[in-house]
């Protein structure tokens, strides 16, 4: 179902965010990610000139590979259009997450490591995301294993218990995929 049709309005910025998962011949798992920011208006920019409708303000490029358990054996991180020249050398600094997991308290390792000075706002906000794209990757894997393993399973449930709408731990799909189990 589409939103409300909206008031009259001026078409003025466009963000492109494109994801994709990957398994590796090695058994890990690429997390690819693009981000592309352009405007519909010619804007002045003081390292790039004139930035024209349609050209890139932000190209930036992010690929984690994960185990199937989330872990990070490496990031890598690239931007090809920036505002500001300078810009670029916050890419490397990604290497750092390697080593972390994702999961609860994925969020505050990032900050740790690129937080701030030490990285890039975009290149982070894709990581939240791409999180998320990393988990549906490695979803067929897990659920195989923990078809087969009670502990797998019961750890499945208390990871996904109360994380949206559709986890509560009284509603239909979980009481219809894990039933009243204790926590």
């Amino acid at each position: 179902m589409p939103l409300s049709p909206p008031a009259e309005r001026e078409d003025l910025h466009h963000r492109d965010l494109i994801m994709r998962g990957y398994r590796r011949k090695d058994g890990l798992f690429d997390i690819e990610g693009h981000l592309t920011d352009t405007k519909t208006y010619p804007f002045g920019n003081q390292d790039r000139g004139t930035i024209q409708p349609g050209e890139a303000l932000h190209g930036m490029w992010l690929r984690l590979t994960v185990d199937e358990d989330l872990m990070i054996h490496g990031c890598e991180a690239v931007t090809d259009f920036s505002p500001y020249a300078i810009c670029p050398g916050a890419a490397p600094n990604f290497a750092a997450l390697a080593g972390i997991r994702i999961g609860p308290g994925f969020t505050r390792a990032v900050k740790e490591r690129v937080g701030g000075t030490a990285g890039c706002t975009h290149l982070r906000e894709m990581l939240g995301q791409m999180a998320t794209v990393a988990f549906q990757t490695v979803y067929s894997v897990r659920a195989r294993r923990e078809k087969n393993d009670e502990e797998a399973r019961r750890a499945a449930r208390n990871r996904m218990i109360g994380t949206c709408y559709a986890y509560a731990p009284d509603s239909p799909v979980v009481l219809d995929r894990w039933g009243r189990e204790p926590v």
